[in-house]
């Protein structure tokens, strides 16, 4: 233990620990579809279309998409289509919102090995919460960083440096994994971080606006999060094995 070079694993939550722009679009078909069934003068494509339009505009995580998607199809919210999209969006997404393959091996893991873990997240604290607890993940970090409590989104460096002073960590000795390089990445290296690309859950694209430029580029790669362990043991060994190594 004395000799590793890595102490704590920052991680992003969603599609870094769990698929959840998978889950989020099966929710949303269940709810376009809802929708029609209810009365709805559109097709599911188009109300499924529409739907992630407005969370491109106002962002993924936003509670009244579908208040705001009937405003704009029909000029008002009718309560009974409403309450068809609400319903049927509750119950795919908790039939849908699953962990990565390995994540939990992963994780027990590290727990085992003795490595400090944390979320540092930009969503609302409570539906990380929510999604942590459906997972069974409440208990697994020492530390959770959601939007509310900083204030600050990422890529701005200070959620993480805020979650280094919390969890007593010194930068150099962290690890950063995240979906998200223009977040993720570059807020992780900014604060000093060794920076993982968790290349399997890149979603977002479709749905966010997304810049491109040499600041992103990560010190790994992985498209497996079991790989985030050859990652650790690379870090932890000899001074050759720890230069930055992109895969």
């Amino acid at each position: 233990m004395a000799s590793r070079g890595i102490d704590a694993v920052i991680f992003d939550l969603d599609n870094t620990l769990t698929d959840f722009m998978g889950a989020k679009e099966r929710s949303i078909r269940a709810a376009a579809e809802a929708m029609v069934d209810a009365g709805l003068p559109m097709t599911v494509e188009e109300a499924n279309t529409q739907v992630f339009a407005v969370y491109k505009d106002r962002g993924i995580e936003h509670q009244r998409v579908f208040n705001l998607f009937l405003e704009q199809a029909m000029g008002r919210v009718e309560d009974r289509i409403l309450a068809a999209a609400v319903v049927a969006y509750r119950r795919a997404r908790d039939g849908s919102l699953v962990t990565y393959p390995h994540a939990r091996l992963v994780l027990n893991r590290l727990l085992k090995d003795g490595y400090k873990l944390a979320v540092v997240s930009d969503a609302p604290r409570f539906e990380a919460w929510l999604r942590l607890v459906y997972l069974g993940l409440q208990h697994t970090f020492d530390l959770v960083l959601t939007f509310d409590d900083t204030g600050i989104r990422k890529p701005d460096p200070e959620p993480f440096r805020i979650a280094l002073e919390r969890l007593e960590v010194e930068p150099g000795r962290a690890v950063v994994i995240g979906d998200w390089k223009e977040r993720d990445i570059v807020g992780g290296r900014a604060a000093g971080l060794h920076t993982v690309y968790a290349r399997y859950g890149d979603q977002y694209s479709r749905y966010a606006d997304k810049r491109t430029d040499d600041d992103t580029e990560p010190d790994f790669v992985v498209d497996d999060l079991l790989q985030l362990l050859d990652v650790l043991e690379r870090l932890g060994g000899s001074p050759e094995s720890r230069k930055t190594r992109k895969d």
